[in-house]
């Protein structure tokens, strides 16, 4: 039995719920981490979502950031916030799901911005990013198969975009950016587009000025991290494009991970 793990910046669930609604059930996915939710807990619309066989945890901000886990099986624990970074922000949720193959951990990311580079926003980018990486790194002795999943606001190769000129003053795009994602790799950690397939000039972000969907002008920014364990188990992964030309789509697609249960 597979078990197929999705991540979409649904950018405001509110605004967005019956398109959401579409995709869930287009998708099937068993786990979903959401990120950009844009509302305080009390109002996410779990009934709807409940009703689809979902159990529910979010993070929730009032009108901005935000981030939910959504799963058709038990979610046992679950942690808001990464350990050990002090902020404001509803940028992490944590939670090990009772999955029917044994307990996987997922995580459900949305990664500063860091725009303008040169500015504090771009340090805290980086901070986020090392102490992401520090709580990864004390997770791999148990051993156990987890994937952080979603928004990580990070270009990583210059065949992740059309035109790499024009984003060499975007914090998604700088040096220190790029070394921090090859950072969480580098303690062991795998990229799954990567593994599943790696060509070039596949996107989940197009935005919605300049018409960069109509000209196919995006970048990948949405990834799922994988422990050692769940790269074992990756089957493929799915990039579900067509989200973005549903009506009143969010300017990211979902990213899905299937993997051997």
């Amino acid at each position: 039995m597979a078990l197929k793990i999705a991540a979409w910046n649904v950018n405001s669930i509110l605004a967005r719920l019956p398109t959401a609604l579409k995709v869930f059930e287009d998708v099937g996915a068993d786990i979903w981490c959401l990120q950009e939710i844009k509302c305080e807990d009390p109002r996410f619309p779990r009934l709807e979502f409940e009703a689809m066989g979902y159990n529910v945890e979010t993070f929730g901000q009032k009108s901005y950031n935000g981030v939910a886990i959504l799963s058709k099986y038990r979610i046992e624990e679950f942690t808001r916030g990464i350990p050990g970074l002090e902020h404001e922000h509803s940028r992490y949720i944590e939670a090990v799901i009772a999955a029917p193959g044994g307990p996987v951990r997922v995580a459900s990311i949305y990664a500063p911005n860091g725009n303008p580079i040169g500015t504090e926003k771009f340090q805290f980018k980086l901070q986020f990013m090392e102490a992401l990486r520090t709580h990864l790194q004390s997770l791999l002795p148990l051993e156990e198969r987890f994937v952080i999943a979603g928004d990580y606001n990070v270009i990583p190769r210059d065949v992740d975009c059309v035109d790499p000129r024009t984003w060499v003053t975007d914090a998604l795009f700088q040096s220190e950016t790029r070394a921090a994602y090859r950072a969480l790799q580098n303690i062991g950690l795998t990229d799954a587009y990567m593994q599943a397939d790696g060509a070039a000039h596949k996107y989940t972000f197009w935005d919605y000025q300049a018409g960069a969907w109509q000209r196919d002008n995006g970048i990948r920014i949405d990834h799922l991290l994988l422990s050692p364990q769940a790269a074992d188990a990756l089957e493929n992964v799915d990039i579900y494009k067509k989200a973005r030309s549903m009506e009143k789509a969010s300017d990211h697609v979902p990213i899905i991970g299937t993997f051997a249960d």
